[in-house]
């Protein structure tokens, strides 16, 4: 029995839903889909077009969203790394839509009906023939409503911000707890109070508090969930 599934895993930032999303890809051997890597490359195919403008911190959205139809995105397999990479136009910008410039302005963009449109199509094509496991803030809700398993994260605001935190250090970021903690309750605000597709969690999720929960835990939940779901479509189609 290979009855593929697709996984929709919503939280909050750095709440872990991609270190247990790409987990569980690598488990199952599913296609892995980050979507807030989508709309990071969006934010810097908006820079580099200089769409952004600078000294008021807004952007000329009118004059970006004709530009959206020269984007393709696609996620392909990086050996070398044992990870999957995004790429914009046929460039691997993994590493660069990492940025803090980049960074400061996914919620922003993410706000915009159009571009939203446009990666939950592309987002929806990828997953049509199912084995797939993809993380996000509306996934589960409104990209695969019909998922046949929904994970929303959670954690403590102190635990997710020094997760976030440790990260940026590791990565020689010069930055502060609590500047971290700060612009980590901002994105929970953006991502939250948004009018198009806000965060929140659908009335068939599971919810994961894994504040105090280890990722090996988690793990063995998720995978009981999935041998249930499972077996329950066999034995409905047999």
């Amino acid at each position: 029995m290979n009855q593929k599934i697709i996984i929709a895993i919503d939280g909050y930032s750095s709440s872990g839903k991609s270190t247990l999303a790409k987990a569980i890809s690598k488990k199952l051997k599913y296609k892995y889909i980050d979507s807030g890597a989508m709309y990071r490359s969006i934010a810097l195919f908006a820079i580099r077009k200089k769409i952004f403008d600078s000294s008021s911190d807004l952007w000329n959205i009118r004059n970006f969203i004709p530009l959206l139809k020269e984007i393709n995105l696609k996620f392909k397999w990086n050996q070398k790394y044992n990870r999957t990479d995004i790429f914009l136009n046929e460039e691997n910008i993994q590493s660069k839509i990492r940025s803090e410039q980049v960074e400061s302005k996914v919620s922003f963009i993410s706000q915009f009906p159009e571009i939203r449109e446009k990666l939950t199509l592309m987002q929806r094509n990828l997953g049509k023939d199912k084995g797939i496991v993809v993380d996000g803030r509306d996934v589960g809700h409104y990209v695969f409503p019909k998922s046949e398993l929904k994970i929303f994260m959670k954690g403590s605001i102190e635990i997710r911000s020094y997760r976030r935190y440790k990260d940026l250090k590791n990565r020689g970021k010069e930055v502060s707890y609590e500047e971290v903690k700060k612009n980590l309750i901002h994105r929970d605000i953006m991502d939250t109070s948004r009018n198009i597709s806000p965060l929140k969690k659908s009335i068939d999720s599971i919810e994961i508090d894994n504040t105090f929960l280890s990722i090996e835990k988690q793990l063995n939940l998720i995978f009981q969930l999935i041998k249930k779901i499972t077996y329950h479509t066999y034995e409905t189609i047999k």
